[in-house]
């Protein structure tokens, strides 16, 4: 991550599926930045801040589906952190090769296309309501939302549509 790179969206409890054969999701959180896709899924957060920030995106979110936000008390100091971490990926955005948005009956879905080296990745993102945590973590609800913002200036830095 460069010194003068900025977070310009950042969603926590997102639901990442990798479009392959018996590949299971997982949650992460989905950063956006001036360069960069990121996916986080091993952070330093406290347990406390993550609990509190979830319902308040939530909240925020059903009152106003703009996927475009920032949470407070996370910044790209905590970025940089999260980012020692070899399982969280980061991506550019100029390796994105394809974004869209679709509306499903159980919620509102990301679809992302990505350049990883030599291979192509495609992702299935979703923003998770509740979850259900025996015999193990999953999602039941998924919020829709409005992902246009997001495919906006990911093809604006990015990807030509």
């Amino acid at each position: 991550m460069d010194v003068d790179e900025k977070i310009k969206a950042h969603l926590l409890s997102v639901w990442r599926k990798e479009k392959k054969l018996f590949s299971r999701g997982k949650e992460c959180m989905l950063l956006v930045t001036t360069k960069h896709v990121m996916f986080i899924s091993k952070t330093e957060a406290k347990m406390k801040w993550w609990k509190a920030a979830v319902q308040r995106q939530a909240v925020i979110l059903m009152k106003s589906p703009d996927t475009m936000l920032i949470h407070d008390g996370y910044d790209e100091k905590n970025l940089q952190e999260d980012m020692q971490n070899e399982k969280n990926e980061v991506f550019l955005l100029t390796d994105v090769i394809s974004v869209d948005s679709e509306e499903k009956s159980w919620g509102s879905v990301l679809n992302l296309k990505i350049r990883d080296g030599e291979k192509e990745k495609s992702f299935e993102l979703s923003i998770v309501r509740d979850w259900v945590g025996y015999p193990i973590r999953d999602p039941i609800k998924f919020l829709k939302v409005d992902w246009k913002p997001i495919v906006q200036y990911i093809r604006e830095k990015g990807v030509t549509p």
